[in-house]
């Protein structure tokens, strides 16, 4: 019996939503030891899929996706976390069931070959990268005329974008936020794209400004309280600002994470999932908790350092 549990994942900020330089998106992010998907599979006759999962189509889709016509596959969903709340799962879960057809076949594919065939990764590389090798994540996003426009990874057939930087992230706390509702997705994700895009070049310049020198030296100096203030500040402005706006929650959230001690908060992807980086965990646990009572849950997570585990069991 094969067995893979996936990370999760932070999706920080998309970088570049004006395309003045020929390129759009490029993104940081995240892999998350915890929540994460776990599916059991083996060789079948057929393709099937078990467990009781807002995932499964899509499993079983990626799963077709890579065997064809000549293989069978029968996966278990064993553990999961929502979908369309800011963790990455249809990526994960894809990626997860393409691989298990790929070991079980020796098919020979890397992760990022899986990516292509299930068409993930087209906009953000961070739930790619991630699923591979885990650690903070940079991606260098896409040529414009490859990608045709700006949209979000669900209605994009581009392939994944380049990672330009992987790394270690430190041993820091990361509270997670789950309100009990979904982000955008689907055709309002695509509408969000269409209207607010082109991002004015300034906000782009600020973001990557912030990015590339507080940031990512901050993140190699495991300087938490300057990391921090640099999560804080993207949240105001670029394609986040706007992501921040239709989700008020979120906004109300990072402030009570931030009073009761996180270095910085922010929200990921189109949310509503808020996260806070922290060395003061079960305060800003016990905060959150107090301000969602039973509209949501609270969770403690740190980085995952390594991609998916694949193992036989």
């Amino acid at each position: 019996m094969l067995r893979i549990t996936t990370p999760s994942r932070l999706h920080i900020a998309l970088i570049d939503l004006n395309g003045a330089l020929g390129r759009i998106d490029g993104g940081i992010g995240l892999a998350l030891d915890t929540p994460s998907i776990t599916v059991s599979a083996e060789k079948a006759d057929k393709i099937t899929v078990e467990g009781n999962s807002a995932l499964q189509e899509r499993v079983e889709k990626s799963a077709e996706a890579v065997a064809g016509r000549h293989r069978g596959v029968h996966i278990v969903i064993e553990g999961d976390y929502p979908s369309h709340v800011g963790l990455g799962s249809g990526t994960q879960a894809s990626l997860a069931a393409g691989m298990a057809v790929n070991v079980l076949y020796d098919l020979g594919l890397s992760a990022l070959d899986i990516a292509r065939i299930v068409r993930r990764g087209g906009t953000s590389g961070i739930g790619v990268a991630a699923f591979e090798k885990g650690g903070f994540i940079l991606d260098g996003g896409h040529r414009f005329d490859e990608k045709g426009g700006f949209k979000p990874s669900s209605a994009s057939k581009a392939p994944p974008p380049p990672v330009l930087m992987r790394q270690d992230f430190p041993d820091w706390d990361i509270v997670l936020a789950l309100p009990t509702f979904k982000g955008a997705f689907s055709t309002r994700e695509v509408n969000i794209f269409q209207k607010e895009c082109p991002i004015p070049l300034e906000e782009v310049r600020a973001v990557s400004h912030i990015i590339l020198m507080e940031l990512l030296p901050a993140l190699l100096e495991e300087d938490l309280e300057t990391f921090g203030s640099a999560i804080n500040r993207l949240q105001g402005i670029g394609f986040k600002r706007r992501e921040i706006e239709l989700q008020p929650i979120a906004k109300t959230l990072m402030d009570v994470m931030l009073r009761s001690g996180a270095a910085g908060a922010g929200m990921s992807s189109f949310g509503p999932l808020v996260y806070g980086v922290t060395d003061s965990p079960h305060d800003v646990q016990e905060a959150v908790e107090g301000h969602l009572g039973d509209k949501g849950k609270v969770m403690l997570s740190r980085a995952r350092n390594t991609g998916a585990r694949i193992q036989y069991q």
